[in-house]
């Protein structure tokens, strides 16, 4: 089963997420049909956020939104403390031919000319929301920059996506590494040093390691421990009461066209796809409300 492992290092002055999202990014993967590209995309914003929801406490959550300005369209994804996640992109069939390193090429798919969002509810009124330019549409350098430029926070954010020949997922998983206050210097350049020797993180996975074992390749067993390990799934929080609140803050012009016309509503959730029909006696309830 998918899991996700937390721990610190370095003497403390690192904080460590790693996670096996294969089987979570698969089901997402199934349900919008996406292609290839759009996959590898789609499972990346995934695994970035179930890593940034593990990071928040209780009934805590987040909504990351990916808008590049490329053929997928916005990629929106919602976490929470509970290791749930779901998400969708506007336009699950995007595929290109391989980019010159030989990988998928979701830089384009995603786009370079948007923003990255990221919205926290703690709980509170206001939500926290930070946003910050795409920097590469590779979605890991976005992520780590977001950390960077946003939260005062130097990351290496390392996310991967393989993509079996029926479109199904082969691994995909990814970790983040956080670079705590008064971390030293010594620490930041073994970092800097393990960050360009890294093997890509779906290869890893691909070959069995798991999210414990691919720490122990990032930085070296020696130099951190794991401090809890939870599941992590997906998860869709839709409901036809959830449908039913959506349509009554319509016009109720519009609810007494789709009466006439349809006869009643068809409701589909953009994250899990799963249809639901409102019956015309439940459309006429909410007018009387």
């Amino acid at each position: 089963m998918d899991h996700l492992v937390r721990g610190i290092g370095m003497n403390d002055e690192i904080r460590i997420f790693s996670v096996d999202t294969t089987e979570t990014v698969n089901e997402a993967v199934s349900r919008h049909g996406a292609l290839p590209t759009a996959a590898a995309a789609l499972g990346r914003s995934m695994t970035a956020g179930l890593m940034m929801g593990s990071m928040l406490k209780n009934e805590e959550k987040v909504t990351l939104t990916l808008q590049g300005g490329g053929p997928v369209g916005a990629i929106v994804v919602d976490s929470n403390a509970k290791g749930t996640v779901r998400g969708y992109l506007s336009n699950p069939e995007v595929h290109f031919p391989l980019n010159d390193k030989g990988k998928l090429d979701v830089s384009r798919a995603v786009g370079t000319d948007g923003y990255l969002s990221v919205a926290k509810d703690i709980g509170l009124k206001e939500h926290f929301t930070g946003s910050t330019e795409i920097v590469s549409g590779e979605i890991g350098e976005d992520f780590s920059y977001y950390f960077y430029a946003s939260e005062q926070v130097p990351s290496i954010v390392a996310l991967g996506v393989l993509v079996n020949p029926d479109n199904s997922i082969k691994a995909s998983g990814g970790f983040i590494i956080q670079v705590m206050p008064g971390a030293s210097d010594e620490t930041i350049r073994y970092l800097d040093q393990r960050a360009k020797e890294m093997t890509p993180v779906s290869k890893l996975i691909d070959a069995g390691l798991s999210p414990v074992e691919i720490i122990d390749e990032a930085i070296g067993a020696e130099n951190w421990r794991v401090l809890d390990e939870s599941p992590v799934k997906f998860e869709c929080n839709c409901s036809k009461e959830r449908f039913l609140n959506a349509i009554a803050s319509l016009d109720p012009k519009e609810i007494i066209t789709m009466i006439q016309e349809d006869g009643g509503a068809e409701a589909d959730c953009h994250f899990c796809r799963n249809k639901v029909w409102i019956e015309k006696e439940e459309l006429q309830a909410l007018l009387t409300h």
